[in-house]
């Protein structure tokens, strides 16, 4: 399913008074941001309240409805993100919210309309403007904090099943972190598509593994891959390996002939000190090594922004394939895995909670009132004895 670009504003004085007259309103709103100061504890983030901004030209003003907690805000705090900004910066990998306002060349008539967007960063914040041409509509019979734990989440997962493993019906994968943000998205949507699925993660989520349709295996079972060689003894069409370090060698031997390595991040290093390059060059050697050989099989390192500066075709394969995320999502073939709904003020609490290793989905961040945040008393109600750094992908997003 292909979502239609978005339309390109009429050259009218009418169209032209709209746009202003909405600009104009909002700039008397006040945003709302958090500020990554430096590498810093959760608690030394800080809270920003300026004027919102007005969108320029080509832009549109979100308000945002949920942004969320992603396994890139976790290293940014460390320093430890491939290609960061520098401090001071507001992060958010993501956001769905409402337009209410936009720039010179935009449809008016996108106004009060929701939509989802990828940014990097900016999205914790109230008030947040992005390029139009980047924007993902949301199905109206979708709440905006289940769509949230399916943008950044979702995208990842559908192209890496589908455009990087192309793995298809009959097909078995084995995903290491079966119960994270990404994780969750990807082992259902391989279901959907008919392919099996072998999950690690901790015990505490295996019967909801099971209840998902996946064969689940304790990512701390000390042979942790003789247990997954033994569930699939001929090999597996794909491995989707977001742990990294030496991993992923094991990673590799699991494939079948004619499989596929799916590496997205490096988990394994993200308390480790030092260079944030350093890894990813690693790894990134170690995989065009293996692909040099004549192994028949394949490795990859998953980037959802490759193919960012075709900008015009890489809008549309974003919407393409968000898009058909969205849709399993309305249809209710996919199941959103919301870990918890925080207050955009305690963000320092959610980002601590997404770190502990302790919950299934992502933690999504929503306004202070929010009717969603209503039900949560603090972090430390979720924490449990596992506590710390997890590798098997409990990290509360990607």
């Amino acid at each position: 399913m292909r979502q239609a670009p978005l339309p390109a504003a009429p050259h009218s004085p009418a169209a032209t008074g709209i746009a202003t007259a909405t600009a104009t309103a909002t700039a008397t709103a006040t945003a709302t941001e958090i500020v990554l100061p430096g590498i810093v504890a959760p608690e030394g983030l800080g809270i920003r309240r300026r004027p919102a901004p007005a969108p320029g030209p080509g832009e549109a003003l979100l308000v945002m409805e949920a942004t969320g907690v992603s396994f890139a805000e976790q290293q940014m705090r460390r320093g430890k993100y491939f290609d960061q900004p520098p401090f001071p910066f507001v992060p958010g990998y993501d956001l769905v919210g409402r337009v209410a306002a936009v720039g010179a060349g935009v449809a008016p008539g996108i106004v009060g309309r929701r939509f989802a967007a990828l940014t990097k960063t900016g999205a914790w914040a109230t008030h947040v403007a992005v390029p139009a041409a980047d924007l993902v509509e949301v199905p109206e019979s979708v709440r905006s904090v289940d769509a949230e734990t399916l943008v950044v989440n979702g995208v990842t997962a559908w192209q890496m099943l589908h455009r990087t493993a192309k793995a298809e019906a009959g097909d078995t994968v084995v995903v290491l972190g079966a119960n994270g943000g990404v994780g969750s998205a990807l082992v259902q949507l391989a279901r959907v598509a008919g392919v099996r699925v072998i999950g690690t993660a901790s015990p505490r989520h295996h019967d909801r593994l099971r209840d998902l349709g996946v064969t689940p295996v304790d990512y701390r079972d000390p042979d942790l891959y003789g247990r997954l060689r033994g569930l699939a003894p001929d090999g597996v069409r794909a491995v989707f390996d977001h742990v990294g370090g030496e991993g992923v060698v094991e990673s590799f031997r699991l494939l079948a002939p004619g499989g596929t390595l799916v590496s997205y991040g490096t988990a394994a290093t993200r308390d480790v000190a030092g260079s944030s390059k350093a890894p990813v060059l690693k790894l990134f050697a170690r995989l065009a090594l293996w692909n040099a050989l004549p192994n028949s099989r394949s490795a990859h390192f998953y980037n959802i922004w490759a193919g960012r500066r075709r900008a015009d075709a890489f809008r549309e394969r974003l919407r393409g394939d968000l898009g058909a995320v969205f849709a399993l999502l309305a249809e209710g073939r996919l199941t959103a895995q919301v870990a918890a709904c925080v207050p955009l003020s305690r963000t320092a609490e959610a980002l601590r909670l997404a770190e502990s290793g302790t919950v299934a989905g992502k933690v999504v961040l929503v306004p202070d009132g929010a009717p969603e945040a209503e039900g949560f008393t603090g972090a430390d109600g979720f924490t449990g004895a596992e506590g710390g750094k997890s590798a098997d992908g409990g990290t509360g997003g990607r």
